[in-house]
């Protein structure tokens, strides 16, 4: 009986993974079409939509917004996210856990929410609809991940290595950047690669703010599908994928994946 359930469950873990990874390759397939439509099995292999992509201003636009968007966001989520997380992580008092909670209860909230209400809001404070508002919501919603990740790291790690720096004469700079920053780059470097990719790939919250000048890759991949079925969207998702891969791959190499979920 024992052999039998774990025959069972290694049958629903491979299943499981098929289930998930299936449509993905499917989708990167038809990326490589030489048909004019998407379809699955393909007639054959060809660039020609990885072509049109570059070859469509829109989705040229776009990729750029998103990239810029991105990379400021994940800035400013640093930015405020790190000393947020050194001040919390070791507070124990009623206001730290309170504060720490409000900071990461975006990821309890529905995006379209969190668009929705901040559109109003951002409207009323003067902003409307622009790259400013977008780069404010960014942050709003990649925050949590620079959060958790760099306060989960700096939790674990022993207070007497930053006293033992500061009893050996470094000051509370020195201290930072020679004992508690290389500590704590694992997981700075985790929640930055979480922080880009959400943003980078973000839909309910950008839809809100998109225009001729603010509209993200994914906004603009909505708009074509609603006229248009052809590959070129497979290819942009193989693209969006194959950023988050070199991405993943990049941290791998730099941090190692393992200490860095470990941090999450």
């Amino acid at each position: 009986m024992r052999r039998l359930a774990d025959i069972l469950l290694w049958a629903f873990g491979a299943a499981f993974f098929i289930f998930m990874l299936l449509p993905i390759v499917v989708v990167v397939v038809i990326s490589f079409t030489s048909a004019g439509y998407a379809a699955f099995p393909i007639p054959g292999w060809s660039f020609q939509w990885f072509a049109h992509i570059f070859a469509y201003p829109p989705f040229v636009r776009a990729i750029w917004t998103s990239l810029e968007l991105a990379v400021v966001a994940t800035a400013a989520s640093c930015i405020i996210g790190i000393p947020a997380a050194l001040a919390l992580a070791r507070a124990r008092s009623g206001w730290a856990t309170a504060t720490t909670t409000f900071l990461l209860s975006p990821l309890s909230m529905p995006m379209i929410v969190i668009g929705f209400a901040s559109l109003f809001y951002l409207s009323a404070l003067g902003l409307g609809i622009s790259f400013l508002s977008l780069v404010v919501v960014h942050t709003v919603v990649c925050l949590p991940y620079v959060l958790r990740t760099v306060t989960a790291v700096y939790g674990s790690i022993p207070p007497s290595y930053e006293e033992a720096a500061m009893i050996l004469g470094a000051g509370p700079i020195r201290t930072f950047r020679e004992v508690t920053l290389p500590l704590i780059r694992p997981g700075i470097a985790a929640g930055a690669l979480f922080s880009f990719l959400t943003s980078f790939d973000n839909l309910p919250v950008s839809y809100f703010f998109g225009s001729a000048q603010t509209n993200t890759l994914p906004v603009v991949m909505l708009s074509y599908m609603e006229s248009q079925f052809d590959p070129s969207i497979a290819a942009l998702s193989t693209l969006q994928l194959l950023i988050a891969v070199v991405g993943l791959v990049a941290a791998d190499r730099l941090y190692g994946i393992r200490k860095m979920t470990m941090a999450v």
